[in-house]
């Protein structure tokens, strides 16, 4: 069963989708079934992917990692979201941008997570 908010990513062809909607049924790419996105919490040594929140009145700045990550060709952040009261909105990136993203929010209740190329999904 799928979840709202789910990301999986085919370890075929690299599509990511995001669930919209819950199901019973199992994602399916390039005939073999896509991979759950675990939503990682704990840095380990090296580059820094948990998203940093800075909340500015109705404004949220979100840099991910403490020290900046790497936006470098090979390795970089793909896109920032926010989820804020069941509300998604991203922001893609791309290599040479920097791992920066200002969000409108109206609410306390939010979420931040942030997709590595290389490490995957990283939320705070």
């Amino acid at each position: 069963m799928t979840k709202k908010n789910e990301i999986y990513k085919c370890n075929v062809c690299g599509n990511i989708v995001e669930v919209l909607h819950t199901g019973v049924g199992r994602l399916v790419c390039c005939g073999e079934l896509m991979v759950l996105q675990k939503e990682n919490t704990v840095e380990g040594v090296g580059e820094k992917h948990i998203p940093v929140v800075d909340r500015q009145g109705s404004e949220a700045v979100v840099t991910v990692g403490a020290v900046e990550h790497p936006m470098e060709e090979k390795h970089y952040i793909e896109w920032i979201e926010i989820i804020e009261d069941g509300v998604v909105r991203r922001k893609n990136l791309n290599p040479g941008d920097k791992p920066q993203v200002t969000f409108c929010v109206k609410s306390d209740n939010i979420t931040v997570r942030a997709y590595c190329n290389v490490h995957g999904l990283w939320v705070k």
